[in-house]
């Protein structure tokens, strides 16, 4: 998958700056980007950066496929998040009216029920279905690598000792809940839960966290599940995220440095630091080395 000017590569774009950020590099490697960008999430910015740029229905996975297919493209990648609350939402089936391969690949999930719907089954549900017509997908931190951020205190003072417990505390519940696939991240203080990430996704769980706490000061763990898969689902922070936490008063953001991607840093780090946001990115030795048992 050498960029060259004749490489042609998928791009299935989400929510947020991730998939522009990608979708740029791509370009820049020599790569002609085939960009499908899913209908109320996508940014209409990508239709400058792609060499063809198409919106697409979340239901739509034939004709995701075959848009493919008939630019011959073969390898792909996907970036940026999708809204997973919208399948859940009243009459979901009738309003984004699924084409026959979406109805066939997600059957066992949505009406047998004899599947779960967690992200990775339904994830790696898509991934399949694009592989079965010869287009396979990549992690898209193999043409950014440099957004997966490297461990360090990135932002503010370091951690009190009663934080650091929290981040022990947390990390050993993120990772469990990763394990389960129910969500990265876990609002702590005083070793006490105060949200779990769940369908809602990150920015929720900060602000019940910051309604349920209100005079702030505490802590929020994000990490990699366990069984990580690199093509998708990769946790990931950018400038929204930092805002969110200062507006709920969290006072920590521990993240899991190699495998937390960190979308605009300089201006994320700017931000924790101008509203004295301690942003430190740490590692399971690091965690179990602070001795807080």
């Amino acid at each position: 998958m050498t960029g060259t000017g004749r490489t042609r590569m998928g791009l299935l774009a989400g929510w947020g700056r991730y998939p522009l950020v990608v979708g740029e590099a791509l370009r820049r490697q020599g790569y002609e980007v085939y960009c499908l960008g899913i209908k109320d999430h996508a940014d209409p910015g990508l239709e400058a950066i792609a060499t063809e740029y198409r919106e697409i229905g979340v239901g739509k996975l034939g004709g995701a496929i075959r848009f493919f297919r008939r630019r011959g493209v073969r390898w792909a990648t996907m970036a940026g998040k999708l809204h997973k609350v919208l399948l859940f939402q009243r009459f979901a089936m009738w309003k984004h009216l699924p084409d026959w391969r979406a109805v066939r690949t997600f059957f066992p999930h949505w009406v047998t029920k004899t599947r779960d719907r967690k992200d990775d089954t339904l994830l790696l549900a898509v991934v399949e279905a694009f592989s079965a017509d010869g287009i396979h997908f990549a992690p898209a931190t193999d043409f950014v690598p440099e957004l997966l951020v490297k461990p360090g205190n990135l932002a503010g003072r370091p951690p009190l000792r009663g934080q650091w417990k929290d981040i022990q505390f947390g990390w050993q519940l993120a990772k469990e809940m990763g394990r389960l696939d129910v969500g990265q991240s876990v609002a702590v203080k005083g070793r006490a839960v105060l949200a779990v990430e769940a369908v809602e996704g990150t920015d929720l769980c900060i602000q019940r966290a910051g309604e349920l706490c209100p005079q702030g000061g505490w802590t929020l763990v994000k990490v990699a599940k366990p069984q990580q898969d690199m093509r998708f689902d990769v946790p990931t922070i950018g400038v929204h995220t930092i805002r969110n936490l200062v507006a709920a008063r969290g006072a920590v953001l521990a993240i899991e440095a190699g495998k937390t991607i960190i979308v605009d840093e300089a201006e994320v780090v700017a931000y924790a630091r101008r509203h004295h946001l301690t942003l430190l990115a740490v590692d399971e030795g690091v965690v179990a080395r602070a001795g807080f048992a």
